[in-house]
Protein backbone atom coordinates (compact mmCIF):
# COMPACT_ATOMS: atom_id res chain seq x y z
CA UNK A 1 0.00 0.00 0.00
CA UNK A 2 2.80 2.47 0.61
CA UNK A 3 4.85 1.65 -2.19
CA UNK A 4 1.76 2.56 -4.33
CA UNK A 5 1.19 5.40 -2.30
CA UNK A 6 4.84 6.44 -2.86
CA UNK A 7 4.84 5.31 -6.78
CA UNK A 8 1.16 8.02 -7.54
CA UNK A 9 2.70 10.78 -5.21
CA UNK A 10 5.73 10.65 -7.33
CA UNK A 11 3.62 10.68 -10.53
CA UNK A 12 1.61 13.69 -9.73
CA UNK A 13 4.35 15.59 -8.51
CA UNK A 14 5.79 15.38 -11.76
CA UNK A 15 2.49 16.16 -13.54
CA UNK A 16 1.90 19.07 -11.20
CA UNK A 17 5.26 20.26 -11.45
CA UNK A 18 5.01 20.32 -7.38
CA UNK A 19 7.68 20.13 -4.73
CA UNK A 20 7.35 19.02 -1.38
CA UNK A 21 8.74 20.26 1.84
CA UNK A 22 8.47 18.47 4.94
CA UNK A 23 9.65 19.21 8.79
CA UNK A 24 11.87 17.85 10.95
CA UNK A 25 8.91 16.42 13.06
CA UNK A 26 7.10 14.89 9.92
CA UNK A 27 6.28 10.75 10.54
CA UNK A 28 9.18 8.90 8.79
CA UNK A 29 7.12 7.82 5.20
CA UNK A 30 6.48 11.84 4.67
CA UNK A 31 10.22 12.85 5.38
CA UNK A 32 11.25 10.45 3.19
CA UNK A 33 9.02 11.40 0.01
CA UNK A 34 9.72 14.83 0.60
CA UNK A 35 12.12 16.70 -1.79
CA UNK A 36 13.76 19.20 0.86
CA UNK A 37 13.34 18.56 4.74
CA UNK A 38 14.35 20.94 7.35
CA UNK A 39 13.44 23.32 9.88
CA UNK A 40 11.41 26.59 9.41
CA UNK A 41 13.98 28.67 8.03
CA UNK A 42 15.66 26.19 5.57
CA UNK A 43 11.83 25.78 4.51
CA UNK A 44 11.47 29.45 4.59
CA UNK A 45 14.17 29.85 2.18
CA UNK A 46 13.32 26.64 0.26
CA UNK A 47 9.90 27.94 -0.55
CA UNK A 48 11.26 31.48 -1.87
CA UNK A 49 13.82 30.20 -4.11
CA UNK A 50 12.31 26.48 -5.54
CA UNK A 51 11.15 26.63 -9.05
CA UNK A 52 7.78 24.87 -9.27
CA UNK A 53 3.86 25.27 -9.76
CA UNK A 54 2.89 23.52 -6.43
CA UNK A 55 4.41 23.47 -3.20
CA UNK A 56 3.02 20.87 -1.00
CA UNK A 57 3.84 21.48 2.99
CA UNK A 58 4.05 18.82 5.21
CA UNK A 59 4.34 20.80 8.71
CA UNK A 60 1.41 22.82 10.31
CA UNK A 61 -0.71 25.71 8.94
CA UNK A 62 1.62 28.88 9.87
CA UNK A 63 4.36 26.85 7.92
CA UNK A 64 2.20 26.62 4.66
CA UNK A 65 1.03 30.61 5.52
CA UNK A 66 4.77 31.33 5.17
CA UNK A 67 4.91 29.19 1.89
CA UNK A 68 2.27 31.50 0.15
CA UNK A 69 3.42 34.37 1.15
CA UNK A 70 7.03 34.24 -0.16
CA UNK A 71 5.27 32.64 -3.60
CA UNK A 72 2.14 34.07 -4.14
CA UNK A 73 2.48 32.85 -7.58
CA UNK A 74 2.31 29.53 -6.43
CA UNK A 75 -0.34 27.09 -5.59
CA UNK A 76 0.75 26.01 -1.61
CA UNK A 77 -1.34 23.24 -0.51
CA UNK A 78 -1.39 22.00 3.27
CA UNK A 79 -2.38 18.02 3.32
CA UNK A 80 -3.91 18.19 6.72
CA UNK A 81 -5.93 21.57 7.07
CA UNK A 82 -6.47 20.41 10.68
CA UNK A 83 -2.54 20.77 11.43
CA UNK A 84 -2.62 23.76 13.00
CA UNK A 85 0.40 24.99 15.57
CA UNK A 86 -1.23 25.22 19.34
CA UNK A 87 1.51 28.27 20.18
CA UNK A 88 0.48 30.57 16.78
CA UNK A 89 -2.73 30.79 18.44
CA UNK A 90 -1.48 31.91 21.96
CA UNK A 91 -1.27 35.61 20.13
CA UNK A 92 -3.51 37.80 17.96
CA UNK A 93 -2.72 40.12 15.82
CA UNK A 94 -5.09 42.37 18.07
CA UNK A 95 -2.93 41.82 20.86
CA UNK A 96 0.30 43.20 19.26
CA UNK A 97 -1.29 46.07 18.39
CA UNK A 98 -2.13 46.32 22.11
CA UNK A 99 1.35 45.61 22.69
CA UNK A 100 2.52 48.71 20.45
CA UNK A 101 0.61 51.04 22.23
CA UNK A 102 2.15 49.45 25.52
CA UNK A 103 5.92 49.72 24.73
CA UNK A 104 5.76 52.95 21.56
CA UNK A 105 9.26 52.94 21.36
CA UNK A 106 10.03 48.62 20.77
CA UNK A 107 10.06 46.97 17.90
CA UNK A 108 8.35 43.78 17.42
CA UNK A 109 9.82 40.66 16.92
CA UNK A 110 7.91 37.85 15.71
CA UNK A 111 8.48 34.32 15.51
CA UNK A 112 7.83 32.28 12.39
CA UNK A 113 5.24 30.40 14.55
CA UNK A 114 2.81 33.01 14.31
CA UNK A 115 -0.30 33.57 11.66
CA UNK A 116 0.41 35.81 8.89
CA UNK A 117 -1.98 38.30 10.74
CA UNK A 118 0.33 38.60 13.25
CA UNK A 119 3.21 38.70 10.73
CA UNK A 120 1.79 41.21 9.47
CA UNK A 121 2.33 43.70 12.99
CA UNK A 122 5.46 43.10 13.35
CA UNK A 123 8.41 44.55 12.12
CA UNK A 124 10.57 41.34 11.65
CA UNK A 125 10.04 37.62 12.21
CA UNK A 126 12.56 35.08 13.28
CA UNK A 127 13.36 31.27 13.55
CA UNK A 128 14.83 29.52 16.45
CA UNK A 129 17.97 29.16 14.87
CA UNK A 130 18.36 32.97 13.71
CA UNK A 131 16.57 34.53 16.48
CA UNK A 132 20.06 35.85 18.11
CA UNK A 133 21.10 36.76 15.32
CA UNK A 134 17.88 39.01 14.35
CA UNK A 135 17.28 40.64 17.61
CA UNK A 136 21.25 41.76 17.29
CA UNK A 137 21.03 43.24 13.92
CA UNK A 138 18.17 45.96 15.00
CA UNK A 139 18.91 49.23 16.37
CA UNK A 140 16.03 49.52 18.58
CA UNK A 141 17.04 48.54 22.28
CA UNK A 142 13.55 47.51 23.41
CA UNK A 143 12.39 44.47 21.91
CA UNK A 144 8.73 42.90 21.93
CA UNK A 145 9.29 39.21 21.47
CA UNK A 146 6.22 36.78 20.21
CA UNK A 147 5.04 34.69 21.12
CA UNK A 148 7.65 31.89 22.63
CA UNK A 149 8.65 32.73 26.15
CA UNK A 150 11.16 30.44 26.24
CA UNK A 151 13.02 31.51 23.05
CA UNK A 152 12.53 35.10 24.45
CA UNK A 153 14.87 33.92 27.41
CA UNK A 154 16.88 32.43 25.60
CA UNK A 155 17.67 35.15 23.40
CA UNK A 156 17.88 37.35 25.79
CA UNK A 157 21.13 35.55 27.38
CA UNK A 158 22.93 36.80 24.61
CA UNK A 159 21.97 40.04 24.16
CA UNK A 160 21.89 43.40 26.06
CA UNK A 161 18.63 44.83 25.00
CA UNK A 162 15.72 44.68 27.15
CA UNK A 163 13.39 41.88 25.72
CA UNK A 164 9.83 41.75 26.66
CA UNK A 165 8.72 38.48 26.02
CA UNK A 166 4.69 37.20 25.32
CA UNK A 167 3.70 34.55 27.75
CA UNK A 168 3.16 31.66 24.91
CA UNK A 169 5.04 28.02 24.68
CA UNK A 170 5.66 24.95 22.78
CA UNK A 171 3.62 22.85 24.25
CA UNK A 172 5.96 19.52 23.71
CA UNK A 173 9.06 21.18 24.56
CA UNK A 174 7.72 23.08 27.79
CA UNK A 175 6.72 20.04 29.32
CA UNK A 176 10.37 18.60 29.25
CA UNK A 177 11.33 18.80 32.76
CA UNK A 178 14.54 18.96 34.71
CA UNK A 179 13.55 15.02 35.95
CA UNK A 180 13.37 14.07 32.45
CA UNK A 181 17.19 15.30 31.71
CA UNK A 182 17.99 13.41 34.98
CA UNK A 183 16.63 10.44 34.22
CA UNK A 184 18.02 10.33 30.40
CA UNK A 185 21.57 11.50 32.34
CA UNK A 186 21.52 8.18 33.99
CA UNK A 187 20.08 6.00 31.50
CA UNK A 188 23.19 7.60 29.13
CA UNK A 189 25.72 8.89 31.35
CA UNK A 190 28.05 9.27 27.90
CA UNK A 191 25.84 11.01 25.72
CA UNK A 192 25.73 14.82 25.04
CA UNK A 193 22.63 16.30 25.66
CA UNK A 194 21.27 19.05 22.70
CA UNK A 195 18.01 20.80 23.30
CA UNK A 196 15.48 22.91 21.65
CA UNK A 197 15.95 26.43 22.72
CA UNK A 198 11.90 26.44 22.69
CA UNK A 199 12.68 24.23 25.96
CA UNK A 200 12.14 25.74 29.65
CA UNK A 201 15.41 27.62 30.98
CA UNK A 202 15.88 24.69 33.53
CA UNK A 203 15.96 22.67 31.04
CA UNK A 204 18.55 24.52 28.85
CA UNK A 205 20.64 25.01 32.31
CA UNK A 206 21.05 21.32 32.09
CA UNK A 207 22.12 20.69 28.27
CA UNK A 208 25.41 20.65 26.62
CA UNK A 209 23.93 22.58 23.79
CA UNK A 210 21.18 24.38 22.55
CA UNK A 211 20.05 24.12 18.59
CA UNK A 212 17.14 24.28 16.14
CA UNK A 213 16.04 21.36 14.62
CA UNK A 214 18.01 21.31 11.87
CA UNK A 215 20.90 22.50 13.90
CA UNK A 216 21.10 19.17 15.69
CA UNK A 217 21.47 17.18 12.71
CA UNK A 218 24.15 19.20 11.28
CA UNK A 219 26.15 18.95 14.61
CA UNK A 220 24.98 15.14 15.27
CA UNK A 221 26.39 14.13 11.55
CA UNK A 222 29.69 16.38 12.07
CA UNK A 223 30.96 15.85 15.88
CA UNK A 224 33.52 13.03 16.62
CA UNK A 225 31.13 12.60 20.02
CA UNK A 226 28.81 8.86 19.07
CA UNK A 227 26.04 9.02 21.56
CA UNK A 228 23.34 11.87 22.10
CA UNK A 229 20.06 12.48 24.06
CA UNK A 230 18.16 14.61 21.87
CA UNK A 231 15.84 17.53 23.55
CA UNK A 232 13.01 17.84 20.92
CA UNK A 233 10.21 16.14 19.13
CA UNK A 234 11.12 12.54 18.24
CA UNK A 235 10.13 12.96 14.43
CA UNK A 236 13.54 14.43 14.27
CA UNK A 237 15.53 11.27 15.26
CA UNK A 238 14.12 9.51 11.98
CA UNK A 239 16.48 12.48 9.50
CA UNK A 240 19.46 11.70 11.83
CA UNK A 241 19.50 7.85 11.59
CA UNK A 242 19.06 8.44 7.28
CA UNK A 243 21.78 11.33 7.85
CA UNK A 244 23.88 10.01 10.66
CA UNK A 245 23.60 6.40 10.83
CA UNK A 246 26.53 5.50 12.83
CA UNK A 247 25.61 8.04 15.68
CA UNK A 248 23.00 6.37 18.48
CA UNK A 249 21.13 9.20 19.70
CA UNK A 250 18.19 9.04 22.59
CA UNK A 251 14.71 11.07 23.13
CA UNK A 252 15.20 13.07 26.14
CA UNK A 253 11.44 12.66 26.46
CA UNK A 254 9.30 9.60 24.77
CA UNK A 255 6.23 11.59 25.21
CA UNK A 256 7.60 14.82 23.11
CA UNK A 257 5.43 14.10 20.28
CA UNK A 258 3.53 16.88 18.82
CA UNK A 259 0.27 15.50 17.17
CA UNK A 260 -0.52 18.17 14.76
CA UNK A 261 2.95 17.36 13.13
CA UNK A 262 1.86 13.40 12.80
CA UNK A 263 -1.16 14.54 11.30
CA UNK A 264 -0.17 14.76 7.87
CA UNK A 265 0.53 11.39 6.00
CA UNK A 266 1.15 9.95 2.52
CA UNK A 267 -2.21 9.44 1.95
CA UNK A 268 -3.46 13.03 2.68
CA UNK A 269 -0.34 13.86 0.26
CA UNK A 270 -1.77 12.40 -2.29
CA UNK A 271 -5.45 13.46 -2.22
CA UNK A 272 -3.89 16.94 -1.60
CA UNK A 273 -1.73 16.30 -5.06
CA UNK A 274 -4.84 14.83 -6.80
CA UNK A 275 -7.41 17.74 -5.65
CA UNK A 276 -4.95 20.49 -5.68
CA UNK A 277 -7.14 21.07 -1.89
CA UNK A 278 -6.52 22.22 0.89
CA UNK A 279 -4.86 25.23 -1.12
CA UNK A 280 -3.67 27.79 1.80
CA UNK A 281 -4.34 31.85 0.36
CA UNK A 282 -3.56 34.77 2.23
CA UNK A 283 -5.80 38.32 1.94
CA UNK A 284 -3.67 40.67 -0.35
CA UNK A 285 -3.75 43.39 2.51
CA UNK A 286 -2.11 41.02 4.88
CA UNK A 287 0.03 39.28 2.62
CA UNK A 288 1.66 42.32 1.52
CA UNK A 289 2.75 43.44 5.55
CA UNK A 290 3.46 40.06 6.70
CA UNK A 291 5.94 39.69 3.41
CA UNK A 292 7.66 42.56 4.64
CA UNK A 293 8.67 40.92 7.36
CA UNK A 294 9.39 37.68 6.35
CA UNK A 295 11.92 39.46 3.86
CA UNK A 296 13.25 41.25 6.46
CA UNK A 297 14.49 38.10 8.42
CA UNK A 298 15.73 36.67 5.16
CA UNK A 299 17.75 39.29 4.46
CA UNK A 300 19.53 39.05 7.91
Amino acid sequence: MIEKLRDRILQLKEERNATILAHNYQIPEVQDIADIVGDSLELARAAKSIECDVVVFCGVDFMAETACLLNPEKTVLLPSIEACCPMAQMITADEVRMLRRRFPDAVVVSYVNTTAEVKAESDICCTSSNAIKVVESLDEEQVIFLPDKNLAGYVARFSSKEILPWQGYCFVHDRITPDDVLKARRNHPDAKLLVHPECRPEVIDMADLVFSTSGMIKHVCSTPDKEFIIGTEIGILHGMKKQCPEKICYPLSPQAICINMKRTDLTKVCESLELLQPRITVPEDVSIRACKAIERMLAV
